[in-house]
């Protein structure tokens, strides 16, 4: 099958978050598979070009209409651990990706709606007909949109579009001016069976625009498409999503089992697997001297996570005081984009100051990451909201027990030790639903005690994580099974 996906990330070469990392590790797991997968990008001036190999010139001279003008654009071409990319460059003053950030630009409505366009004209003049071409959030909603409304007409007849809602936190809700900019009729579209925000009469909702056109809807977890099907987390949109229900479906994220596999990983200080479970115990070691914390036997319990409100995360400041109140140790990595959330960190940063049994690390260390995934012994994801989540997924491939929220993705990998109605080798964490500090200590509390007390039993649920198989294979071939029911 013949797939191209658009995204405004893909890791490495354009990363901000997981977005970046699913893109990558769904495409790498499609062409394992035998599909002919190519990528479309901006081309982001911050771009990581060390993970690019053999960036050329590929076509120049292309142009989309963009208001009253046929803006110019070039497309480079290069491998990214060997997927296939294609970069949109344009070439006006407009300088749309060269901001030194991929988002967070006052005009991003706009800089988006010109690549989503700017992608079609690509494929259109390039003679492209994929099977599928397969979008991304809010930044690539206009696709189908404009496949059908325009590009139909044009010729590019053959591809279906699969639209996958990442987080409906974020809509692209902008002014009508998005849509005359890349030629579409305002007065036409914006109807509440259309692309009419919800809550703002003279505002455009660009991901319901994709619900509405996309041939099919995926996003990234079971429960959570039930979740903004049937409850607040729709976001607004469930009387949209519940229109067209029949073409969406939840399909959990993977993760990469190559860059996270504690048997092979080389920025941890002692290799490890199920079958020599022991080899953990250096990493601790190493870890609590690196951050200059005393050998003892303790439970280290960690976060690894952005610290942004949907992260819960008044919760992580609770859990911090409740292990160190609990016999355990803490080890805190995340950065903050928020100042308020940055500032409340620095001040438990400041009381915990000196502790022998706690470390904050405010900030991204992808190093640091693999380090504290490959020493903890329990790690806690108290998430408001969690449409699929990977930190539960990476953490028990390394023999670290999740302790997490009852809600998206985390109820799709993580089965209580003492509620899971799963076999006893299926289960692998603990689960709380409050969000409140009684939910969360119900839970934790259920873990450190297990460490204490029944060290066996604790010992088991380390290695059915690692046995479980949260690669991309079994989702790639839900998105096939998906793709084969829609192309043309």
């Amino acid at each position: 099958m013949y797939i191209t996906v658009v995204g405004a990330e893909c890791a490495p070469v354009a990363k901000v978050g997981g977005l970046g990392d699913v893109i990558h590790g769904l495409c790498r797991e499609l062409a394992k598979q035998g599909n002919q997968v190519e990528v479309v990008l901006p081309k982001y001036d911050c771009l990581h070009l060390d993970s690019v190999q053999d960036l050329h010139l590929a076509h120049e001279g292309l142009r989309v209409p963009f208001y009253e003008q046929l803006l110019p654009f070039n497309v480079e071409s290069g491998y990214v651990d060997g997927i296939h990319c294609f970069f949109i460059d344009p070439q006006s003053d407009h300088e749309f990706f060269r901001r030194g950030r991929i988002y967070g630009e006052v005009d991003d409505p706009g800089r988006f709606a010109f690549f989503s366009r700017a992608v079609l004209e690509f494929l259109l003049k390039t003679d492209r007909q994929p099977d599928i071409i397969h979008c991304h959030d809010w930044q690539t909603a206009l696709v189908p949109v404009l496949r059908w409304e325009i590009y139909e007409a044009l010729g590019l007849t053959h591809p279906r579009v699969c639209h996958t809602l990442h987080n409906l936190a974020h809509q692209g809700v902008a002014g009508d001016y998005v849509l005359r900019a890349v030629g579409l009729d305002p007065t036409r579209l914006m109807t509440s069976d259309r692309l009419l925000d919800w809550g703002n009469p003279r505002s455009v909702n660009l991901l319901k625009g994709a619900i509405v056109y996309a041939s099919f809807v995926t996003t990234v977890s079971p429960r959570y498409a039930w979740e903004i099907l049937h409850t607040d987390q729709g976001m607004g949109l469930q009387a949209t999503l519940q229109s067209h229900r029949h073409k969406l479906l939840g399909v959990i994220n993977g993760i990469d089992v190559d860059a996270w596999n504690p048997m092979t990983d080389p920025r941890i200080a002692q290799t490890y697997g199920p079958e020599s479970l022991p080899g953990k115990a250096r990493n601790k070691w190493e870890l609590r001297r690196k951050l200059g914390l005393d050998d003892a036997t303790k439970p280290l319990v960690s976060i690894v996570s952005r610290l942004a409100r949907q992260k819960g995360v008044d919760l992580m400041r609770h859990a911090v005081h409740y292990a160190l109140g609990s016999g355990c140790q803490m080890v805190l990595l995340g950065s903050a984009l928020e100042p308020w959330i940055d500032e409340l960190f620095r001040d438990l940063e400041r009381e915990t100051d000196g502790s022998a049994d706690c470390h904050l690390e405010l900030g991204y260390d992808e190093e640091l990451s693999h380090q504290i995934y490959a020493a903890a012994d329990i790690l806690v994801v108290p998430s408001v909201y969690e449409p699929c989540g990977l930190s539960q997924m990476i953490a028990m491939r390394y023999g670290v027990v999740p302790v997490a929220r009852r809600v998206g993705g985390l109820v799709d990998s993580v089965f209580d030790a003492n509620y899971s109605d799963k076999a006893f080798e299926e289960v692998n964490g603990f689960l709380f639903d409050d969000l409140s500090c009684e939910g969360l200590e119900s839970a934790l509390g259920r873990a450190i005690r297990l460490w204490f007390k029944y060290p066996e039993y604790f010992r088991q649920l380390r290695l059915n994580g690692m046995q479980m198989d949260n690669s991309w294979s079994g989702p790639a071939g839900q998105y096939l099974s998906i793709f084969e029911s829609i192309k043309a």
